[in-house]
């Protein structure tokens, strides 16, 4: 009598990650939370308890306890949401999916209302639902734990190509939100880079991987005032001569892009 939600947010197949472990708990324990179901035409429809269910079902269990209230669709959705949140069962790609999907397309409320129901500020939602402006591929990384929330969402405010530059680092050697924050301030104050060609990309990306270089640098420069005053001096001068070689580096970057031949 009991089915998945028409609005289910997300839930494992009985053979699904974590699920082996909930049915040997169950089959020992018993089901020791009842599910939450609301009635519907025909059954009931289950608001909040999807893997238990799976893993009670895949025991062959006939009859579960079960707690059961009158809900809206948007009440039974803001429940499992809240759930989810509480729970930390989803990634932050599912978590803003299902917030666009409350905003957007079920047109229940603004950011404002849904961060009131789930208990979560109007900034924290705007900012998973800005995780969907990422391309596949970098949604799959902070879906996986490859990339910090606070590092996509610094990503997701850079332009192309610079975004798919500062990825290719934060894929080589990970980079800090601050060194993605100095990366985009650096290029923005320069002049807009002319032409498509191959050779005008190459220079786009070396002058980039110099300025994350100046920001690393500045890093370490700060790291090295904790050093014992013996070797601070010495170490923070060696640095700041690698971060004027550094500087020297992007200025010939640029004049290079000046004279390039076949510059236009």
């Amino acid at each position: 009598m009991i089915r998945p939600s028409r609005y289910t947010l997300r839930y494992a197949r009985p053979s699904g990650s974590g699920i082996e472990d909930l049915r040997a708990s169950i089959r020992e324990q018993g089901l020791l939370q009842p599910i939450l179901i609301r009635p519907q035409d025909h059954g009931f429809e289950i608001v909040a308890g999807h893997r238990r269910f799976a893993a009670c079902r895949s025991l062959r269990w006939r009859v579960i306890p079960c707690r059961i209230r009158e809900l809206t669709d948007r009440q039974a959705y803001e429940v499992q949401l809240a759930e989810n949140i509480q729970r930390k069962s989803m990634d932050p790609i599912e978590e803003a999916e299902a917030y666009r999907r409350y905003v957007t397309e079920y047109g229940w409320g603004g950011v404002g209302e849904l961060g009131k129901r789930i208990g979560k500020s109007e900034e924290y939602v705007s900012h998973r639902m800005q995780l969907l402006r990422l391309p596949e591929d970098l949604r799959e990384r902070v879906a996986g734990g490859g990339m910090g929330v606070s590092q996509a969402l610094e990503l997701a405010g850079a332009d192309e190509p610079l975004r798919t530059e500062l990825a290719a680092e934060m894929a080589s050697g990970g980079l800090t939100v601050r060194q993605i924050r100095d990366a985009k301030r650096r290029v923005a104050r320069e002049p807009k880079p002319d032409g498509g060609t191959r050779s005008a990309a190459i220079l786009n990306r070396g002058n980039l991987a110099l300025k994350i270089t100046l920001s690393r640098i500045d890093d370490l420069i700060e790291d090295a005032r904790a050093v014992g005053p013996k070797e601070r001096a010495e170490l923070v001068r060696f640095l700041m001569e690698l971060r004027l070689q550094t500087h020297s580096m992007i200025d010939e970057t640029l004049k290079y892009k000046k004279r390039r031949p076949g510059r236009a």
